[in-house]
């Protein structure tokens, strides 16, 4: 615990860390400070003076509070503790002064401005501004940039902040943006006018304190008091970012970072982010059943009825969780087809995670751990595409003086790395290096990714990366790309043998929106899920349900921690909750599952698995032994082929085609002109 100074902040004594800027002293003594260019994540500018405060006994002028330090007061000449002041005369005025200069070039036009109602300019201006301007002039004009599908620039608006600036270069590790120019010719702008190549690129939206970057996508549709708000989890990956779920009438508008230091900080990826114009299209609203080899629109009465019987007259039966199902569905599915003697397997990518063994799968490390972590290894991954966000804390880690070890294919991952190699024999090599005394003296993490389980050795690598975690006294985490996995793990939708033993000779299989498995011609296919895609298309039997924003649904993490997608909204025509579909079947079926609501649902899950029961929390795993065979021959392939097409809702999403599109010209090679 650091020595503590005592100093009085408006006639209040407190208790602050020396080390502290005077904006975080007053936050902690609960005194609020207007600013525009300062941000608790990003590093100090001091460039738009809003946050000016009086020191008594200082400099005759304002000073600004985000550049000052605490240990850089000085005393009363008596011993008194140093004073700061917050709302004296000087301050107000001072206040009132950089307002007006703000004020002098920007539009004044918030009734077009897509900001408006959400603009800390706005905000700021009322609360600490003059209600005229001496300024006649003309405005300055600038040329706005050209950033891409995602993000709208209106660069007259700009205050020169550099937050966005900061953003991109310190967190998302791109250095493309910067200021040019002084004085009235200052203006922020990328290199040469070139794009922005980052997955993080929409945190800039909100980032900007007024309405110079605003989303794209999301423009002139509504404006934030139409908004319903719901508290909700990101399914796009297996991070779990905590997220908030905007809606007008039954639509989705949009989908918003929300603060937790413990997984996202308050970034979200631009997949997350941008991915809610798919759950307009290609949805699934009707049931259907296939005659003579087309589809047709059904009742649900009549589709429950044919699928119970093939479910009843089935040899052999199985059962498949696709990459976006809750727990609660997950555990219904378990339930109902193994009363009927079926099999239920989630780990459609065929990776090798050992069911009952929660270390295993779900890692002894919290992503909070990243942040201490000095030595890091990364086996078969590319956290840039299976986690943006955390991939930007492993950087910031790096940035610290982390030092981060790559085994697999090299990627650019926006950090330096020591590549080890691509390829098993590398692996091994780590491995028979064992561990020092130096290495264990440092916090350590090892990283596995889901391309590096499952190949055939795929037990063999997750053996060697749990040996070399035990040689190093390091962390072990599992990086998922599925949001379901963890959860349908800790229900015990596991097969011994995997995938391919469970759908051996299935003669009816039930998916629970797995439309990343290919289903080979001869069995019968119920599918269950909220689009239609690869699924619905093989489907003999389609049963329409909610995607998860329109249910309320309990999701694991990659870390193994149970988190609430709250109900945003209510699924299109027929289509019904997850679990009721099940229960409904079960019903048809003749051997009705044990509950009529999701809460008695929830009350049958915690009884069998306890520890979903601890909402937000990261329950203790330990490794236990892995038996497995040497490491076999061959480089590591990773886990996606690409970023913004994983799932049904982010292919039937508009923006993420072209995003896909994007990134794909950006990575061919390039062509020499003739």
């Amino acid at each position: 615990m650091p020595d503590l100074r005592t100093i009085i902040i408006d006639g209040q004594e407190v208790e602050v860390d020396p080390a502290m800027t005077l904006i975080q002293a007053c936050e902690q003594a609960g005194v609020e400070i207007p600013r525009f260019c300062y941000h608790e994540r990003l590093s100090i500018a001091g460039n738009c003076r809003m946050c000016l405060v009086e020191v008594v006994g200082g400099p005759p002028k304002p000073a600004a509070s985000c550049a000052m330090q605490v240990r850089d007061l000085r005393g009363g000449r008596d011993g008194e503790p140093p004073e700061v002041k917050t709302n004296s005369p000087m301050v107000k005025k001072a206040r009132e002064g950089v307002m007006e200069f703000l004020l002098i070039n920007h539009p004044l036009d918030c009734p077009i401005c897509d900001q408006g109602g959400e603009c800390d300019l706005q905000d700021q201006a009322m609360a600490y501004g003059v209600d005229f301007s001496r300024f006649r002039e003309p405005k300055r004009a600038a040329v706005d940039l050209d950033l891409g599908p995602l993000v709208e620039t209106h660069m007259t608006r700009c205050i020169s902040c550099t937050r966005c600036v900061r953003f991109t270069t310190e967190v998302a590790g791109v250095s493309i943006m910067g200021q040019t120019g002084r004085g009235e010719d200052a203006e922020i702008t990328t290199y040469l006018g070139g794009l922005i190549d980052s997955e993080l690129q929409g945190n800039i939206i909100d980032l900007c304190p007024v309405g110079a970057l605003v989303s794209k996508p999301y423009a002139f549709t509504a404006r934030p008091w139409e908004l319903s708000k719901t508290e909700s989890i990101d399914v796009m990956d297996a991070l779990g970012s905590n997220i908030r779920v905007d809606t007008k009438g039954r639509e989705v508008m949009r989908l918003l970072p929300r603060n937790h230091d413990g997984i996202n900080e308050e970034w979200l990826s631009d997949k997350s982010r941008f991915v809610w114009d798919g759950l307009r299209r290609q949805r699934l609203d009707k049931p259907y059943i296939r005659e003579n080899g087309k589809l047709r629109p059904s009742s649900w009465p009549e589709v429950l009825a044919v699928a119970s019987t093939a479910i009843k007259g089935a040899e052999k039966l199985a059962g498949l969780v696709g990459d976006l199902a809750p727990v609660e569905a997950s555990f219904a599915l378990k339930q109902l087809l193994e009363e009927q003697g079926g099999v239920v397997e989630c780990r459609t990518d065929g990776a090798a995670l050992p069911a009952g063994n929660r270390g295993g799968y779900a890692g002894t490390a919290a992503i909070e751990d990243i942040d201490m972590a000095e030595r890091i290894l990364l086996i078969g991954t590319n956290p840039r595409d299976e986690a943006p966000v955390l991939n930007a804390r492993i950087r910031k880690a790096w940035l610290a003086g982390a030092e981060v070890a790559l085994v697999g294919p090299a990627v650019d991952l926006t950090y330096e790395v020591t590549h080890v190699g691509n390829d098993r024999a590398a692996l091994q090599s780590v491995v028979d290096m064992g561990g020092t005394d130096e290495i264990r003296a440092k916090p350590s993490l090892v990283i596995v990714g889901q391309g590096a389980l499952q190949g055939a050795d795929g037990a063999a690598v997750l053996a060697a990366a749990q040996t070399v975690a035990e040689q190093t006294e390091s962390g072990l985490i599992i990086l998922h790309t599925a949001a379901s996995r963890v959860g349908a793990m800790d229900v015990g939708a596991v097969t011994e043998g995997g995938i391919a033993l469970a759908l051996e000779g299935a003669d009816v299989i039930y998916s629970l929106g797995a439309d990343e498995v290919e289903i080979a011609a001869g069995p019968f296919v119920i599918y269950q899920g909220s689009h239609g895609d690869r699924g619905a298309h093989r489907a003999d039997v389609i049963l329409p349900s909610a995607a998860w924003t329109e249910e309320n649904g309990l999701f694991v993490n990659t870390e193994g921690r149970p988190q609430l997608a709250l109900r945003a909204g209510f699924p299109p025509g027929e289509a019904k909750e997850n679990w009721a579909v099940l229960r409904a079947l079960s019903a048809e079926i003749g051997a009705a599952l044990p509950y009529d609501s999701l809460a008695q649902l929830r009350q049958a899950l915690v009884a069998e698995v306890p520890h979903l029961a601890g909402i937000d929390m990261v329950p203790e795993n330990t490794l236990a032994p892995l038996e497995a065979d040497n490491l076999g021959d061959g480089a590591f392939a990773l886990a996606l082929r690409d970023h913004f097409l994983t799932n049904p809702i982010a292919r039937a999403s508009k923006l993420m085609a072209e995003l896909s599109a994007g990134a794909r010209a950006r990575r061919a090679p390039p062509i020499a002109a003739e």
